[in-house]
């Protein structure tokens, strides 16, 4: 569970966040909206010590499913379209105080969770979505089906499912392992020392954090490749990596230490740095169907930026207006939502879905 960093705004080293606070530097374009965990109106949002959200993936059609951290590990849907509007917390996860992977098959979800005993794979069936959430209304909640753990109940770090959504990689502490997204299978595939987040290549291939700087790549097949590809030379690697897809071209991009960000495919392997976050490190990032990157860096106070063909572009720290004035802090998770726009899972108390609508450039 993060704790939000308390600054000394007297501080020499804080010069650049004072003068942030002091004029004001909100963001500077696009909407931000801060969404709770519940049905406004109609239920209790996932109470404060138990609401970091620290994973997200989204269903094609739509919906938004995540899980939590904190003194217990809830496990959640937010539906956006239609006449909904709501988020429905689907349970805690018996023995779980951390989420830290969900991905969504085509009919069931899996998520990995941690606890005092170690850490496992829990899944159940997609929530049925409907339309209209105006007149009766009504929504299930079934137990969570235990899909089993890896290399004896290791923690489990990230997962992310391929681009048909029939299966899913995933590393724990010591090993690589693939889920079976319609079956829920668990294999184990190899023994690596796992540092950060598990991305999906433009061939459809896995890729992880290996030993030095280097990425390891597990086939569609299962064949898992160790010290497969090289990180830039000119980047900072000591940081577990995070990764954000391009959903039409399927370029990765991940960013080092220093907040650097670089750009990965197989076909022409690492750019050269891209640009530099305001701060970093970079938390969470997510690129929309134009082929635009956001993304939140830094700890404590977040700052919200954007990649553009210049280079990086601050966007000013989090603020949402909509019926709540809200102020954002920390974020954990980052998805694209059906139309276009970013939800970021806020990692914080009484965390909120903060949903993006980027801006529109004017044509001329």
């Amino acid at each position: 569970m993060a704790k939000r960093q308390k600054y000394d705004l007297r501080s020499p080293g804080t010069r650049e966040l004072r003068e942030e606070i002091v004029h004001g530097t909100f963001v500077k374009e696009g909407t931000l909206l801060a969404f709770p965990t519940c049905f406004p109106g109609m239920s209790e949002p996932i109470r404060a010590d138990e609401s970091y959200i620290t994973a997200l993936d989204a269903t094609p059609e739509g919906a938004v499913y995540g899980g939590t951290s904190g003194y217990a590990s809830h496990l959640f849907v937010g539906m956006f379209h239609g006449v909904t509007g709501a988020v429905l917390d689907l349970g805690t996860v018996d023995g779980a105080t951390g989420c830290a992977g969900m991905v969504c098959g085509r009919q069931r979800f899996v998520a990995g969770v941690n606890g005092p005993d170690g850490g496992r794979l829990v899944g159940r069936k997609l929530q049925p979505l409907p339309f209209d959430l105006i007149q009766e209304w009504g929504f299930s909640r079934t137990p969570f089906d235990e899909l089993g753990s890896v290399g004896g109940g290791e923690p489990i770090v990230h997962m992310t499912a391929d681009a048909k959504r029939a299966c899913a990689a995933g590393v724990s502490s010591g090993h690589v392992f693939s889920v079976d997204l319609a079956e829920g299978s668990v294999q184990e595939i190899g023994a690596v020392a796992a540092r950060g987040q598990v991305g999906l290549d433009a061939d459809g291939g896995f890729l992880g954090r290996d030993e030095g700087a280097t990425l390891w790549r597990l086939e569609s097949g299962g064949k898992l490749e160790r010290a497969a590809v090289k990180l830039p030379s000119g980047g900072n690697w000591e940081v577990d990596l995070g990764w954000a897809r391009d959903p039409a071209t399927g370029t990765l991009y991940t960013a080092d230490a220093d907040g650097q960000l670089f750009s990965y495919s197989p076909s022409a392997g690492f750019s050269d740095g891209l640009g530099r976050t305001p701060v970093a490190p970079v938390t969470c990032m997510a690129v929309t169907f134009d082929g635009r990157l956001f993304g939140f860096c830094g700890d404590g106070i977040a700052r919200f930026f954007t990649l553009e063909a210049g280079g990086v572009r601050p966007l000013g720290a989090a603020a949402a207006v909509f019926e709540r004035r809200r102020y954002g802090y920390q974020y954990a998770a980052a998805v694209v939502g059906r139309d276009g726009e970013i939800v970021f899972g806020e990692n914080d108390s009484l965390g909120h879905l903060w949903i993006y609508f980027p801006r529109i450039a004017s044509r001329q």
